[in-house]
């Protein structure tokens, strides 16, 4: 494909030149329908579980409950182990995953590692569609789950590197704008199919088979990172790759820079050992504390259950499944606000403001549902009930603009090359395992602290606001083989782990690198 496109100015402390190519831009978006089946599987599971009939026949005592009136308290309808495990069982087998991934990430490459993860989404997606009984449900959501951890792998590394440093941030977030966009398309589809009887979650679940297509397609079609080719010595290809991808023939700055990475990398025989070193202290520490807060701000709880939440409150089962396709469609707005912006504002400032946001709609909602929503009733009126709809949007767009799409792309843009595809495993591994916990958990938290449950996700959005404030750096505009100089050596705290003594062994791994090279 020719190089065409417009110049993007490099950043102060670069020489770096590159033109936003056609290339990079089809790439970035096939690549990123990763996130489009993650997002459908998310926001599937949801509906499908407010479902009678998926309950009828694979849960029926929680039918029973649900149906019951007056015997189980509003909070308590969908307290089933069973239940949260078909939701949570995806992400288990995620966190599994993602350990191998990591290793078909650096011997094989980003976009074989994408192709793996269609495949499993493939497989899995016929599983469920199919399912004749509980065990081949979870089977089903298991091998969906395999797909997500080598997605969720290799995805955000891709993105990251093919694309050019000034616009790094936005093309990122295409993957979480897809996710987003996928949570909107799950509760399309569960709001139509929920009045087909009695098949309707079996077109639910198959329907994830699109995304699935898009992301094995995608995967046939793109071309490797310059730095993944680059890293398996595959280095002629590697500049060539570059130099369509950034439409231009002065890539040599960047290039020697990608080189000189991969010889540094290719001298690190353990990478997760390598990560315990005390000069990477620093990136492991905020990519694992992202990923926990991600989860505790209380988003996939509601994402995940939004209908059945709804449902719980007093909404009838269309308009709960209405609500919930509107929680969808202002995550992906407000996605597409982070896009323009990240590159423009910077993390932290879009972290903070939503910190405010989140913290105060969460408070509101609290105070609402303990008041007007008890154990057997609930007096949540027409208009109080449009209000929580409202605040759970307020809550959903200062997610979508922030810690969503941020708690990918910081970590996915901070590790350097030889321990980047591990730091990136880690990264997966602690976001899928406390995705779980959530997961299988919500639903009996909900039962146990009703209201109260969004005065626990609040009090973490808190103490998360203040982890940004003093300890997250700026990493807006500064190319991904210099966050060591220009972020790490410069902020207040994690300076200290970039000791002298560090510095020397990094230097002796260059120096020992270039004089093994031919």
């Amino acid at each position: 494909m020719p190089a065409g496109g417009f110049s993007v100015a490099a950043p102060p402390g670069t020489d770096f030149e590159a033109k936003i190519t056609p290339i990079v831009v089809i790439s970035c978006i096939m690549a990123a329908t990763g996130g489009l089946m993650f997002g459908y599987d998310v926001g599937v599971s949801g509906g499908v579980t407010s479902m009678d009939d998926f309950l009828i026949k694979f849960f029926p005592t929680v039918y029973r409950k649900k149906n019951e009136k007056g015997l189980e308290s509003n909070y308590c309808k969908y307290d089933n182990q069973g239940l949260q495990l078909f939701t949570s069982s995806l992400y288990l087998a995620g966190l599994t995953a993602t350990f191998f991934a990591s290793y078909t990430t650096r011997r094989l490459g980003r976009r074989l590692t994408m192709l793996i993860a269609g495949i499993f989404f493939i497989v899995g997606v016929i599983f469920n569609g199919a399912a004749q009984d509980l065990a081949m449900l979870i089977i089903g959501r298991i091998l969906l789950g395999c797909g997500v951890g080598f997605a969720n792998q290799a995805v955000p590394l891709f993105l990251s590197e093919i694309a050019p440093t000034r616009i790094r941030g936005g093309l990122n977030i295409l993957f979480q704008l897809n996710v987003t966009i996928g949570i909107l398309f799950a509760n399309l589809v569960n709001y139509g199919t929920a009045k087909i009887h009695p098949w309707g979650w079996r077109l639910s679940l198959s329907l994830a088979g699109i995304p699935a297509v898009l992301l094995t397609a995608g995967a046939l079609f793109v071309v490797d990172t310059p730095n993944s080719l680059i890293e398996r010595g595959r280095l002629e290809e590697g500049r060539a790759v570059l130099r369509k991808i950034r439409g231009t023939d002065n890539i040599e700055p960047e290039f020697n820079e990608i080189l000189e990475a991969s010889r540094i990398a290719q001298q690190v025989k353990h990478p997760f050992r390598n990560l315990l070193k005390r000069r990477n202290i620093p990136q492991l520490t905020i990519a694992i504390l992202l990923q926990i807060f991600q989860q505790f701000t209380g988003i996939n709880a509601i994402m995940f259950y939004a209908p059945v939440l709804f449902n719980t409150l007093g909404f009838k089962s269309d308009a709960s499944l209405y609500s919930a396709v509107i929680t969808g469609a202002v995550n992906v707005l407000s996605t597409i606000v982070s896009i323009y912006s990240v590159d423009r504002v910077g993390r932290r400032m879009l972290l903070l403001e939503a910190g405010v946001q989140m913290f105060l709609s969460q408070v509101v909602i609290s105070v609402v549902l303990g008041i007007k929503v008890t154990d057997h009733s609930d007096d949540l009126s027409h208009g109080y009930a449009v209000f929580v709809v409202v605040m759970v949007c307020t809550f959903v767009s200062a997610f979508a603009w922030s810690w969503g799409p941020l708690g990918w792309l910081i970590p996915s843009e901070t590790f350097p090359l030889e321990t980047r595809s591990a730091g990136q495993s880690i990264t997966v591994c602690v976001n899928l395992l406390f995705t779980f916990v959530i997961a299988q958990a919500f639903l009996s938290m909900l039962c146990h602290l009703k209201y109260g449950i969004f005065a626990f996700f609040s009090g973490w959005v808190l103490v998360m606001s203040v982890f940004v404030i003093f300890l997250l750096p700026e990493t807006k505009n500064v190319p991904i083989e210099e966050m060591t100089e220009r972020v790490w050596k410069q902020h207040w705290f994690w300076k200290r782990f970039m000791d002298d003594d560090d510095d020397d062994e990094k230097n002796n791994e260059i120096y020992g690198a270039k004089e093994l090279a031919p």
